[in-house]
């Protein structure tokens, strides 16, 4: 077997653990994301916690959460097909969202902001779901 067969060999082998990683990584934030969500939605009396678990709707989900009208899951869905201020507009909107769940479990607005920063979100949403009332 020549060298370089070994190398492609060992790259592809490296590329399939890094996918299954990711795959475990992504599945465990997703059901970290669904509980969270359903946590929130009981603790604000919301029906249908379990939207949280699936896409589109754990979206509704949140507007309800924040009591906000339906059409702002319209507002969330296709404001990312504008080129650059739709990300800005989407991340924005994702912010306020956030920042009027928290608001309504009586804890301080700004958290939201920390929503935007990775692994501070799951931590911040994680108090909103289970932390002290």
């Amino acid at each position: 077997m020549a060298y370089e067969e070994i190398l492609g060999a060992s790259a592809l082998g490296i590329l399939a653990g890094v996918i299954v990683i990711a795959l475990i990584i992504g599945i465990a934030v997703w059901l970290f994301m669904g509980f969270a969500m359903m946590a929130i939605a009981k603790r604000l009396k919301v029906d249908n916690g379990w939207f949280g678990f699936i896409p589109i709707l754990n979206i509704y989900l949140t507007t309800q959460l924040a009591r906000k009208e339906w059409w702002w899951l319209l507002i969330i869905l296709f404001a990312g097909f504008i080129p650059i201020f739709g990300a800005i507009a989407s991340v924005v909107v994702w912010v306020y969202m956030w920042w009027c769940i928290a608001e309504n479990l009586k804890k301080p607005g700004w958290w939201s902001i920390l929503t935007i920063i990775p692994i501070a979100n799951i931590i911040i949403i994680g108090n909103m779901a289970w932390g002290k009332e």
